[in-house]
């Protein structure tokens, strides 16, 4: 079973099942609900979705299966996202892709995922992409009006630096819980940023999206996927046969910051591979010969 972590002034699983591709998966609102089970049954009880996955589609689906089983909601902790506007079919008034971090479009945005994820609340809303004409205290309040109306219990954001990420906590009398940013064996740009710094000053785990670099970790062709590939596999042998998956993870959860890392399969047996990530310490060698082949050189 997958552990349980204190995020921020919430719990979640350690890791966390991601639905950014549900739509590709074409699956039955039955056979979504089977997933959700899977994914509770290997304690994954976090989900993590925002209003424009699938082309504004993700959110509706995920909440028709959560619908022929209702008493679920109780069992898991639901976080999604807002701040993008995409250009759509569904949201034909866009005529440029935008980013809205505006008072009365974060509320009128949890408000359409509460309908469409057919629940009355939100465990963790994200803000999704730094906006370059974001107003803190326009943000906040959007934050408070949430949070007193009992629509959202915890709040976030997704892709900020640690300036950004401290400039809208400035205006909040309570705290954000995590920053959720991409991060794997081969984008190693928060362990040099200051954003795990930041996340560690905080005590305030950060989420993970793209843990395995979008699958092509499995598919690379370039000389740092083939270097870093070569590293995982050596290593998963020194770890009984450990899959490239399970030890790329692995190496995720070994930072101090403690990563909760955000997986994207609608496949229960990937799934079963990640939670053993859990399972399998890294020594520090082990651990900075990932490092050496991802950045293509040894250490200074």
């Amino acid at each position: 079973m997958v552990a349980r972590i204190q995020v921020g002034t919430m719990q979640m699983s350690r890791l966390v099942a991601g639905v950014w591709r549900l739509m590709e998966w074409q699956m039955s609102k039955d056979a979504l609900l089977d997933w959700i089970h899977a994914c509770l049954d290997l304690g994954l009880t976090t989900f993590d979705n925002a209003d424009i996955y699938g082309g504004y589609r993700c959110e509706a689906a995920f909440g028709e299966a959560l619908a022929l089983q209702p008493a679920l909601r109780g069992t898991m902790e639901i976080v999604t996202k807002c701040g993008i506007a995409l250009l759509s079919d569904q949201r034909p008034q866009h005529f440029v892709k935008h980013y809205n971090t505006s008072r009365a479009h974060i509320v009128a945005a949890a408000e359409n995922s509460l309908r469409q994820m057919r629940t009355d609340y939100i465990d963790l809303l994200l803000i999704h992409r730094p906006d370059p004409l974001l107003n803190a205290d326009e943000t906040a309040a959007a934050f408070v009006e949430l949070k007193q109306a009992g629509k959202v219990l915890h709040f976030g954001v997704s892709n900020f630096t640690p300036s950004q990420f401290d400039l809208l906590q400035a205006r909040l009398d309570f705290p954000l819980v995590t920053n959720q940013i991409e991060f794997s064996v081969l984008h190693l740009q928060p362990l040099h940023d200051g954003t795990l710094d930041h996340s560690q000053r905080l005590r305030l785990p950060p989420m993970a999206w793209s843990p395995l670099g979008g699958g092509s970790l499995f598919t690379g062709q370039d000389a740092q996927t083939q270097r870093v590939r070569a590293a995982l596999e050596q290593v998963g042998r020194a770890h009984g046969g450990a899959a490239l998956d399970t030890v790329a993870l692995a190496w995720l959860l070994a930072h101090p910051a403690h990563v909760v890392p955000v997986l994207g399969s609608g496949k229960v047996e990937r799934l079963r591979g990640a939670a053993a990530a859990e399972q399998i310490q890294l020594d520090r060698q082990q651990w900075f010969s990932i490092w050496q082949a991802s950045a293509g050189h040894e250490v200074p």
